[in-house]
């Protein structure tokens, strides 16, 4: 189980959607699109690889699909999940150059 969330969160975009989905809202997948600059197919890919690991949790609303962070995720899954939160947040301003970008 380690594993398939420890390789989930190995890919950039998925990783961000996480960070977004840290908030503790819904996001649907137009607004994840958006803000990653990703396409419909490749969005929904990355997510159905975060559902196959039991990170997030969709619900459809309509025609829209909506995350969010699985509220249920085992407890060590949750504390490395907040960890690499954590750092890729800490990291974020470096590879930006040392600015914040909203």
């Amino acid at each position: 189980m380690m594993l398939s969330v420890l390789s989930a969160l190995a890919e950039p975009t998925r990783l961000q959607a996480v960070c977004l989905l840290a908030d503790g809202s819904e996001h649907c997948v137009c607004e994840l699109m958006q803000k990653l600059g990703a396409t419909q197919s490749r969005m929904s890919r990355h997510m159905q690889v975060l559902r196959g690991a039991g990170l997030v949790l969709d619900r459809r609303d309509a025609q829209w699909v909506r995350y969010r962070l699985n509220p249920e995720m085992a407890r060590e899954v949750r504390a490395v999940l907040d960890a690499v939160i954590c750092a890729e947040r800490a990291s974020a301003p470096a590879r930006r150059g040392g600015r914040e970008v909203a």
